[in-house]
């Protein structure tokens, strides 16, 4: 289960990375980024399928995506100075409310 957890962390690096050099791509114009996305969702990609063994998919998806999506506003503050104003920031947080409950209180979750 460790395992699992340590490969959706690196998951969830990779496709923060991704994501967030997109927007660099310039519509895919540009290699250097382009390469950065394309090999960043492959090895995230990747890893979510080893993780699916052991995790179960709503799980796994839960903290996939909230993890990601306040990652992402963190990277997209730090590269491109779009930072997300309070509204946004309690959404976020509630999100990530969302996720610390489902794995700490759901039955759902393997042990």
């Amino acid at each position: 289960m460790q395992t699992a957890y340590l490969y959706l962390a690196i998951a969830i690096v990779a496709e923060v990375a991704a994501t967030t050099a997109l927007k660099a791509t310039e519509q895919f114009t540009r290699p250097i980024p382009t390469l950065i996305v394309v090999v960043g969702y492959g090895i995230a990609f990747y890893l979510l399928t080893l993780v699916l063994r052991t995790i179960p998919v709503g799980v796994t998806y839960a903290i996939w995506s909230g993890l990601g999506i306040v990652l992402v506003a963190i990277a997209g503050a730090a590269v491109y100075k779009q930072v997300p104003d309070l509204p946004a920031v309690i959404g976020m947080g509630l999100i990530v409310a969302g996720v610390v409950v489902l794995n700490v209180f759901s039955g759902t979750v393997s042990r």
